[in-house]
């Protein structure tokens, strides 16, 4: 997948934890999906998917899901008169390969609008086979009353909205209620059940054009969509219904067809593929051991950085050139006086459960100071959950119940387990170095506050890091919402390293090469997990 790299004897990752650290890229991969797929994913058993699909009638519209041109799912949809408006459902299944192991993944939706198509409430859920993580939410005027539902419980919360949003599902609809104009131009509010968020987005209506749809010609509005800094292509009929969508990372999804589109025959390599058009080989300087790395600058080229999320917590940016540095090397500086907005609990990340501040008490138990307590919870995030990537939302209580992640789930419970604990924590995305390539990632900053004074740390649960090395390229602060934002930067992005700096006495070990040091080796192995089904883990920093 990657060029070869000189054998170094320096704490060897596994080419398994590459993958996992890109979990990232499924979990932001699955958000830009849910704008062709409206948003919405749901693994389940194939009964339920049956007993699901038996509603839908001859008026149903059936589609066919591609991944740079292989089939991977299917989706249907029908709307429904009600007594006031319509009733929008959506099932269908996904088949996606998880490191080797094919996972089916379900879909479901459901949104009420009233004759306008204007939305009124929705319901949204999401199971990685371990039980379903639901979401629903009811309008009222721009009030919008969210429920929550997950094994583990429920929580409701309201929310004053700038605007009435529209929700993906509705949004063509919609647009042929209000009549489709060729060059006319939109700007409106689109919310996102998977992330909570409002989120602008602007629509541009090209001329009508004729595409295939289910094995015959159909004329249709070509409509282009501005979202999360991706631009995707629908064509959308006078009555609303979007017979053809396409994205910039390869998806596709077309009218067919019912028996086309249940036709499922999923490759083996949509995965890695996936994977491998995320990782960034860095012209420059090697980094033979990223833990040794004392200093990095590089310049990202191909796509527009910036932004405050790019400063603080050990690292600068200027332009297009972005310098990190070892946060053990760091001093304390002032108290950050926004550090104690990053204590509250927020949907998915659970802080005040009983469960998750329980958990954290027991991993922490006899372990005084706020640093060592931090460093504590890294340790335990990481030998408590099995490495494994999944396709799901996530949630501090439910990655605490099932136990089972990758770096989104490793990063979600350690921040909600250390604000449980009174640490200021908060979500980073962008970048680390592993098995010779810069993989999208996800980590955790914690707030270290001593004796008045205290820093932005860095640390990484997944890979067992305290401080987290500073290979560690934040992009971005925040969830599934920010990580989203990361993907216009897939394929495009490049990366030069202008200057490295490691630590004295890390050269590392060529094979080959002459020795100069006869003396025996300290070399730190890996160690085995054993919840890990064959997943191993870095020494600990």
């Amino acid at each position: 997948m990657l060029p070869a790299v000189s054998v170094t004897f320096f704490r060897a990752v596994p080419r398994w934890l590459s993958r996992l650290a890109s979990g990232l890229i499924v979990a932001a991969w699955l958000v830009q999906m849910g704008l062709l797929l409206n948003r919405n994913y749901l693994q389940a058993s194939s009964l339920n998917l049956a007993a699901d699909l038996a509603r839908y009638g001859s008026s149903a519209q059936w589609k066919g899901v591609y991944y740079r041109g292989e089939k991977i799912g299917f989706m249907v949809g029908q709307t429904v008169p009600t007594s006031d408006g319509f009733e929008l459902q959506e099932d269908g299944q996904l088949q996606m390969a998880m490191l080797g192991a094919t996972s089916a993944a379900r879909i479901h939706t459901s949104a009420r609008v009233d004759k306008a198509f204007a939305l009124r409430s929705f319901a949204f859920s999401l199971d990685p086979g371990t039980g379903a993580v639901a979401v629903k939410g009811t309008l009222d005027g721009r009030r919008l009353d969210l429920t929550i539902e997950t094994p583990s419980g429920t929580r409701s919360e309201s929310r004053e909205l700038a605007e009435p949003p529209a929700l993906s599902l509705n949004l063509s609809r919609r647009l042929a209620a209000e009549g489709l104009v060729p060059g006319q131009h939109r700007e409106l509010t689109v919310f996102d059940p998977a992330t909570l968020r409002n989120a602008p987005m602007s629509l541009d209506v090209e001329a009508r054009e004729i595409v295939r749809a289910a094995g015959r010609p159909v004329p249709a509005f070509k409509v282009r969509m501005r979202f999360g800094g991706l631009v995707s292509t629908s064509w959308i009929t006078d009555v609303g219904e979007v017979v053809r969508e396409e994205s910039p990372m390869g998806l596709m999804v077309v009218k067919e067809t019912r028996n086309r589109a249940t036709a499922l025959a999923v490759p083996g390599d949509v995965q890695s593929d996936m994977l491998e058009a995320a990782a960034i080989v860095a012209q420059g300087p090697k980094i033979d051991d990223p833990v040794s790395v004392q200093r990095l600058r590089v310049r990202i080229e191909g796509v527009e950085i910036g932004g405050p999320d790019l400063e603080g917590a050990g690292q600068t940016a200027s332009g297009d050139v972005i310098e990190v540095r070892d946060s053990s090397t760091l001093a304390p500086g002032p108290r950050d006086p926004e550090a104690a907005s990053f204590l509250a609990p927020e949907p998915f990340l659970e802080s005040d459960a009983p469960e998750v501040r329980d958990e954290a008490v027991k991993a922490v138990q006899g372990v005084e100071g706020t640093r060592a307590r931090a460093e504590r919870l890294v340790r335990y995030v990481n030998a408590l959950l099995e490495k494994k990537p999944t396709v799901s939302l996530p949630s501090a209580r439910e990655v605490l119940r099932t136990k089972v992640g990758d770096c989104n789930e490793h990063t979600a419970l350690y921040v909600a387990m250390a604000r449980s604990l009174g640490i200021p924590a908060r979500v980073a995305v962008g970048l680390v170095h592993l098995h010779g390539a810069f993989y999208y990632h996800a980590w955790p900053e914690a707030y270290i506050e001593e004796r008045g004074r205290g820093i932005w740390m860095p640390v990484d649960p997944t890979l067992n890091q305290f401080p987290a090395d500073a290979t560690h390229l934040r992009l971005a602060r925040g969830g599934l919402d920010r990580q989203a934002a990361i993907l216009p930067m897939i394929g495009r992005a490049r990366m030069r390293i202008l200057d490295l700096q490691v630590a004295p006495g890390s050269t590392p070990m060529l094979v080959g090469r002459t020795a100069s040091d006869m003396k025996p080796m300290d070399i730190p192995l890996p160690r085995r997990d054993p919840r890990g089904r064959g997943c191993w883990s870095r020494p600990p920093r």
